[in-house]
Formats: C-alpha cells, structure tokens, sequence
C-alpha cells in the first residue's frame, strides 16, 4: 500500500471516529433531555437567551443535528447556530437562524467558512412518543429542509468570532 494511500484511509478513518463521537453525544444529550422533562417553554426561553446574545454579542452556538441520509438512517451533524430571532403564534414557535455547517459524514471536518452558510427555519414542538408510554419529548426540527431534525443547541459552548461567515 503507498503511503498516501494510508493517509487517505487515516483520514477517512478520522471521519468516521468523529461520526462516531457526535452520535453518541447526540444520543447522551437526548436522553438528559428526556430524564430532565424539559418542556417546550424551557427550551423556547433557552432559544430566547441566545437570541438576545446573538444581538448582543454575536455569539453563535454548538448545534448537533440528525440528517437523513437514506430512508433508514440518521446521521449526526455539527455546526454553529446563530440565532436571528424567536417568533411565537399561537401554539407555534419557530427560531430563524444562521447555520455554519462542520461536520457531516460526507464532507468530513469543515471549518467555519468552508461551506456557504445558509439561513433556516426551526420549530420547537412537543412529539409524542407511543413507544415511551404515550410520553411527549421536546423536538426543534428544521422546516425547510426535512430531511435536518433534531437540533440540539447546546447553551454552555458558544463563540463570537463567527460573524463574517455568516453572510
């Protein structure tokens, strides 16, 4: 085997150990969720704190997302949120925001800037779960593109020097 070739397949083994890694966070971060009873309106006034910080201070924060990528399974995404606004009407809340992409199984490790960003449209509703004893679970799924559901926004990890991508 030459040598670049091991590199390439070092590489693409990297790829899939970060896959790996994000799944299993996802999977950990969902199931605090789920043993904490986070409701709606808590998750609506996290998104709510952000957006003020995000006016304030530009930050964007760590987002884990699932992506369809055939009609079987789900992989984990990464990247960084900003969040523009929170409109609530009704019984419906929706979150316009700013997503930079950094990771997905197909392009591997991206840096911010990398891949264009591209604005989306999330909505936070209550999904229940006929599986878990008719429980309802707290979901933020994205509205333009289906196949993106799932977002995690992590609060606690943040960074404010991501505004010039976000054009």
């Amino acid at each position: 085997m030459m040598a670049s070739q091991r590199i390439n397949d070092y590489r693409q083994w990297l790829v899939f150990q970060r896959q790996e890694q994000l799944s299993r966070e996802h999977q950990g971060i969902t199931q605090r969720l789920e043993d904490a009873k986070v409701t709606p309106n808590q998750v609506i006034q996290a998104y709510r704190s952000m957006a003020d910080k995000a006016a304030t201070e530009g930050a964007c924060y760590r987002t884990l997302f699932l992506r369809e990528s055939d009609e079987t399974s789900a992989l984990v995404c990464e990247g960084w949120l900003f969040i523009r606004r929170v409109l609530s009407e009704g019984n419906t809340t929706r979150v316009r925001a700013t997503l930079l992409e950094t990771f997905t199984l197909d392009d591997g490790i991206l840096s911010p800037g990398d891949k264009p960003a591209r604005k989306v449209t999330l909505e936070i509703f209550e999904k229940l779960d006929i599986n878990k004893g008719m429980r309802t679970d707290v979901r933020v799924d994205c509205l333009e593109t289906p196949e993106d559901y799932h977002f995690i926004t992590l609060m606690d990890v943040a960074r404010g020097d991501l505004r010039r991508h976000l054009k």
